[in-house]
């Protein structure tokens, strides 16, 4: 059995890859999900079933949080929890993208302490525990060093750059970018290849629970859209929005932005 939480979300990951290598641009069965919540497939329903197996069965005691498991009020009372998304990025995942990925963590009295998101197809895994560095494929890795907003590269959807959300206005120089999956999303301002990613939406647990703290761990400042940090294993496992930057561009998109 794996020694620390990371190890085990590490091999967790390894192993959900391999499922979904097997769906991956195949013929497979698509579901829609009741109350406009977006597609799901075999794939992320067998990666869900084996995570909950395999990471319950090491750590019976801890609670668990899953976007493809009806949600229970017992991870309440549970001290630590596993927040997962068997598959980030599921319409990717549809399309034959390889921009989709398995975001594992591990929440304690709701603050995450361990955490992976690893993209199968790529080949990349994302890796950090509290306190220590965050890792890509076993490197180090760091944020941008962007201090302002003049040239800042802002990975989130064209909602969240409406005048009406911003005082005074979008901050000038700023670059939107899309991308398909929120845990991939601050995995790239981790190792600096965006310099922030903002949502202004409800965000659910199981979307950036991982990427949080491989995000923080790297140099970045991730709190809501209200500028407070993520309590996670809430009641209705959902912040209000993310966002997350270096923390000096953090800063002064913070305090742009209308709440």
């Amino acid at each position: 059995m794996p020694a620390t939480d990371l190890e085990l979300l590490v091999a967790a990951a390894r192993a959900s890859g391999e499922i979904a290598r097997r769906f991956f641009r195949r013929q497979t069965t698509i579901w829609e999900k009741a109350g406009d919540e977006g597609p799901v497939t075999e794939a992320d329903l067998a990666v869900n079933e084996m995570l909950k197996a395999e990471l319950l069965a090491a750590r019976p005691d801890y609670g668990w949080l899953s976007e493809e498991t009806p949600d229970s009020r017992d991870r309440l009372e549970a001290e630590s929890v596993f927040i997962v998304d068997p598959i980030d990025g599921t319409r990717a995942f549809i399309k034959g993208d390889t921009n989709f990925a398995h975001a594992l963590a591990v929440a304690r009295e709701g603050t995450v302490t361990a955490a992976v998101v690893y993209l199968p197809i790529e080949e990349a895994l994302y890796a950090a525990e509290a306190g220590g560095a965050a890792m890509l494929n076993g490197q180090p890795i760091r944020v941008s060093a962007r201090h302002g907003t003049d040239g800042a590269t802002v990975l989130g959807a064209k909602a969240a750059f409406a005048p009406e959300h911003w005082r005074g206005g979008v901050p000038e120089g700023l670059t939107r970018r899309f991308g398909p999956a929120m845990s991939l999303r601050l995995c790239r301002v981790a190792e600096g290849s965006a310099d922030a990613t903002i949502s202004l939406g409800p965000a659910w647990e199981w979307d950036i629970a991982a990427g949080d703290l491989i995000a923080r761990q790297a140099g970045a400042e991730v709190s809501d859209r209200t500028g407070r940090r993520v309590r996670y294993n809430s009641e209705s496992a959902r912040s209000n929005g993310i966002l997350a930057a270096p923390v000096a561009l953090w800063q002064t998109l913070s305090r742009r932005l209308a709440v």
